[in-house]
């Protein structure tokens, strides 16, 4: 061998970096990337995997907020049902949630947009808003602190959480087909058993050649983060479903809500970039007024035209409430917001979407890597949930057998598991959508006539709500 051959391949040597092995390699540092990790090093079953979590955003907002909480809420705000706090707390996360940042509710008043038609559903905390980086850093704190148990066991923990690091390709191992990921610090890790964690355009899920089906709703979701005239005597979520798409107002603790207010492109672009003295106003109409003036505002605002916008909408609100006891006002519309914090106006694309499968060979998704849905039930990060709750407990089952983690055999139960409840649900929710979005008068009528029978019949409420909150 001669010299330069010698001195060429000592240098390929030193420039690629050797391949990282580990049994589980979770692809984002999302609440299910980071609820999975936690998942597996809490399980006795499981703890002593070697895992590794990538996350292509910076961690730092989440690593900082249990020791320095901002002063102000974020707009990326969730509903969680009980039984994803149920599911926190055998994690041994929810301990690190800061409860001042956390509001549960007790009802949730849902009126059609067209008629005076509303359905009420109460029950003791049926739920609860949490903000997403409250969550992402519960579950960074209990990572860090079985971490810390570990170090005293002199065991080795196992598990390593890297942040701005992208996925850059991912192939196959020629020896024996194990899926290596290749990331953008130019490291390569190949893994027993790929999650993927990372959304909609998740990478995983295309090298996995599962396919997704669905469709963009050619709607907007706008949200923002709001303050009431007053904190709320009852802690209520507030919908109302009118033709461009569900507004929702949900609550914050004390004075504090969040928005949430699907609309059609023109409008959200238009929402967003409007004087925030007329966007709460706009938001105070559309949970008062009829249709017709919403579409009369949407119509001036689109065209640039403000002047005595304002004071016309407030008019229209006096009037349309003054027949209204203040004890009616209550019932039936939700506080007055009076003003929004500053920069929290944001707005994202709805769309549905669900995978044939969550499990091929070696490859598991989960959260938005799996489906998406559109936010009205307030159930997307739920289903995530649930999806880490059932694929660990599946591994925890293969691992008891004695089988490979990233065996079909492991896997294809948490699919099994999963899939037909998600689809029952991402189903519901599409059609919901569809429905409301009608504006004939016999369609109006007989939506109108339903939503009125179920409010009456409290035993079919209870059931409803059994099935969204997992009670």
């Amino acid at each position: 061998m001669s010299l330069i051959f010698k001195r060429a391949l000592a240098t390929a040597k030193s420039v690629v970096p050797p391949v990282k092995t580990v049994d589980v390699l979770i692809i984002g540092g999302g609440p299910a990337g980071l609820t999975l990790g936690a998942s597996l090093k809490n399980s006795s079953i499981t703890k002593d995997l070697k895992i590794e979590l990538v996350e292509g955003f910076n961690l730092d907002p989440v690593k900082k907020f249990y020791d320095e909480t901002p002063e102000h809420f974020t707009n990326r705000v969730v509903s969680l049902t009980p039984q994803t706090i149920n599911f926190l707390e055998k994690t041994g996360s929810w301990k690190f949630i800061k409860q001042d940042r956390i509001q549960p509710y007790d009802s949730i008043v849902v009126t059609e947009g067209l008629s005076d038609a509303k359905i009420e559903f109460d029950h003791h905390s049926m739920a609860t808003m949490v903000e997403n980086v409250n969550i992402q850093s519960s579950l960074y704190q209990r990572i860090k602190e079985l971490e810390q148990e570990s170090e005293l066991k002199s065991e080795d923990f196992g598990l390593n959480l890297r942040d701005n690091t992208r996925v850059e390709q991912i192939t196959k191992d020629e020896t024996n087909q194990w899926p290596v990921v290749h990331l953008s610090t130019g490291e390569q890790i190949k893994t027993r058993l790929l999650v993927g964690a990372d959304g909609f355009n998740s990478p995983v899920r295309k090298f996995s050649g599962i396919e997704s089906r669905g469709w963009f709703y050619n709607r907007f979701g706008v949200v923002a983060t709001l303050k009431l005239e007053f904190p709320v005597f009852k802690y209520a979520g507030w919908q109302r479903f009118l033709p461009t798409g569900p507004i929702a107002l949900l609550p914050l603790p004390d004075d504090n809500a969040t928005l949430v207010w699907s609309q059609t492109v023109e409008n959200s672009e238009m929402l967003t970039k409007i004087d925030s003295e007329i966007f709460i106003n706009l938001i105070n109409a559309a949970f008062v007024l009829e249709d017709v003036d919403m579409q009369f505002y949407y119509k001036q605002l689109n065209k640039g035209e403000t002047e005595g916008l304002i004071e016309d909408i407030q008019w229209r609100i006096n009037h349309a409430t003054q027949k209204y006891s203040d004890e009616q006002l209550e019932e039936n519309f939700p506080l007055k917001v009076v003003s929004i914090e500053e920069n929290s106006r944001a707005r994202f694309p709805l769309k549905l979407s669900h995978a044939d499968s969550y499990v091929s060979e070696r490859i598991a998704l989960v959260g938005d890597a799996a489906h998406t849905t559109h936010p009205l039930a307030g159930q997307g990060l739920n289903m995530g949930q649930m999806d880490v709750q059932s694929l660990v407990g599946a591994i925890e089952k293969g691992m008891q057998r004695g089988l490979d983690i990233g065996n079909p055999l492991v896997l294809e139960p948490y699919w099994a598991d999963r899939y037909p409840e998600n689809h029952l649900l991402l189903g519901v929710v599409d059609k919901l959508h569809k429905l409301y979005s009608i504006r004939s008068e016999p369609i109006v009528a007989l939506r109108s006539f339903g939503l009125k029978a179920v409010n009456s019949m409290s035993l079919l409420k209870d059931f409803m709500i059994g099935k969204v909150s997992g009670k």
